[in-house]
Formats: C-alpha cells, sequence, structure tokens
C-alpha cells in the first residue's frame, strides 16, 4: 500500500491481509483442540510456518509475478490446518463434522485463489475477494456447535496479534522518517507514538479484559462458539486493518511532514483510526 497509495493500492493491500488474517484466524482456534507441544502437532506447525513465510515472502508481488507462488503457499498452509484439524477430530464426530465443513469451504476458496492468480490484476482480486468472502462465511452459514476453544488461550492469541500489529505500526514510524530528523519530523514521530499508545491503551486496558471475561462466563458449546467467531475472527479483522491503515497514514506523513497529505493516505490515516474504533 505504501509502493501504491491509490484507492486501487489500499483495496488491493486489505484484500492481501484479509486473507493472511483469516489463515492465522485458523490456527487460534486449532490451537485449542491440538497440543502444540506434540511432536507430530509440532512438526506440522513448523511446516505451515515454512509455507506461510514463502507466502509472506510473495505478498508485495502478490498481483505481479508471484501470484501464483503466493496462492499455492498460502492453500499449503490452510491445507495443513485441515489435516491437522481432521486428527484431532477422530475422536469427536461433532467436530469432525465442523471440520468437514470448514474443508468444504476452504477448499473452494483455495481453488479460487489459484484460479485467479492465473488472471489479470483486475479479475484477479475480483475472484480473490470472492474466495475470502466465501471462506470467511463458513462458519457463519455451517453452524458452529462442534467447534471447541480454550477461552483464556483463544483470548491471549488475539491480544497477541494486536500487540504485533500496534508495534509494526511504530516501526512504519521510524522507517516513514527515512533516517532524517527535523523539529517536524520529532513532532510528528511524538504524536505518532501517542496515538499508537491510546490504540493500545484502549484495547488492553479495557477492551482484552471485558471481552476475555465474558468469552470464558459464556456456556460452552454453541454460545461461546458463536461469541469468540464474532467478536474475535470477525471484529478483530477491522481492528488490525485499521492499526495497518493508520500505519500507512503516519508512514507518509512522516515522509513528507511539510506537504499536504494525499487524500488517499489521509483516508487511511483518520479512516483507520475510525475503523479501529468502531470495531
Amino acid at each position: 500500500m505504501a509502493d501504491d497509495p491509490t484507492w486501487r493500492g489500499l483495496g488491493r493491500g486489505l484484500l492481501i491481509l484479509g486473507l493472511l488474517w483469516w489463515s492465522w484466524v485458523g490456527y487460534s482456534w486449532l490451537t485449542s483442540v491440538v497440543d502444540p507441544e506434540e511432536g507430530g502437532v509440532r512438526i506440522a506447525l513448523f511446516g505451515a510456518m515454512a509455507a506461510f513465510l514463502i507466502a509472506a515472502i510473495s505478498v508485495p508481488e502478490a498481483f505481479g509475478d508471484l501470484a501464483t507462488e503466493f496462492a499455492l503457499a498460502y492453500g499449503a498452509v490452510r491445507i495443513a490446518q485441515i489435516v491437522l484439524f481432521t486428527i484431532a477430530s477422530r475422536d469427536d464426530p461433532n467436530l469432525r463434522r465442523s471440520v468437514t465443513s470448514l474443508a468444504a469451504s476452504t477448499g473452494i476458496g483455495v481453488s479460487l485463489l489459484v484460479l485467479g492468480s492465473l488472471l489479470d490484476p483486475g479479475p484477479r482480486a475480483a475472484v480473490w475477494g470472492l474466495a475470502l468472502a466465501l471462506d470467511m462465511g463458513g462458519p457463519y452459514f455451517f453452524g458452529s456447535q462442534g467447534w471447541k476453544l480454550v477461552p483464556g488461550h483463544f483470548a491471549e492469541r488475539h491480544g497477541l496479534i494486536m500487540i504485533i500489529a500496534l508495534g509494526e505500526s511504530i516501526v512504519a514510524i521510524g522507517v516513514g522518517a527515512g533516517g532524517t530528523i527535523t523539529w517536524d519530523i520529532a513532532a510528528a514521530a511524538i504524536l505518532g507514538i501517542a496515538v499508537v499508545c491510546a490504540m493500545w491503551w484502549l484495547y488492553f486496558d479495557v477492551v482484552a479484559l471485558v471481552s476475555a471475561r465474558r468469552l470464558a462466563r459464556a456456556p460452552e458449546g454453541k454460545e461461546r462458539n458463536e461469541l469468540a467467531r464474532d467478536s474475535y475472527s470477525y471484529i478483530h479483522f477491522p481492528m488490525v486493518a485499521g492499526i495497518v491503515l493508520v500505519a500507512l497514514g503516519m508512514k507518509k506523513t512522516l515522509g513528507a511532514v511539510d506537504e499536504a497529505l494525499e487524500t488517499v493516505t489521509a483516508t487511511a490515516l483518520l479512516g483507520g483510526t475510525s475503523v479501529y474504533l468502531l470495531a
């Protein structure tokens, strides 16, 4: 998005972020039903991490020359998740039914990703957007009765991903400055840190505590699963997206503090903050 600060660039960046977010969400649910300390599971997770690294390397060119590489690596990440879920559900018929439904929506989503990677960038974005919508919609339409989660662990995972996102936004401030320091840049950087600290404070001093307690108190089963799905898997995504947009706005601000922000960059900075607060 920083390389292409246009409406098209923002749309493509948020689409890629959505894909990466949904694959991470799957593993946050997975580690509530498998023991990541078990040898076989650990090795499988290492394999998924390697595939995710290839996907990450391909991200800057996901709408360029590395579209197919990105789609295939992403597919490997998702397939590994389904395989581990299948192993975890071998003695639980309810979980097995949920995993089967997830496998169907994942299979469709990954197939569309691979198909879209063979198209031109415009149609690719449309097909990938459809793939993401179908993939994210799967758990909503297929029901949530069979899933299991450990509330404390689940909430902690999402808290950690929020810390990473906020931390990366601070990195964006330093990158935006580009090794130059003036009074204007110093003032903008301090204000940027203040914004990030306020976002951190709102979440971890209020929202994270209330959400974790509410999740832990919810009756086990359908109610808890739907609460986790909606408030964590779904609503945390616009929060992370908002942080990313704020980071983009701050990076561009620090790059030219004496110039007026372009409309797209200003929208990212202020709109990202609004999206974060709304979520």
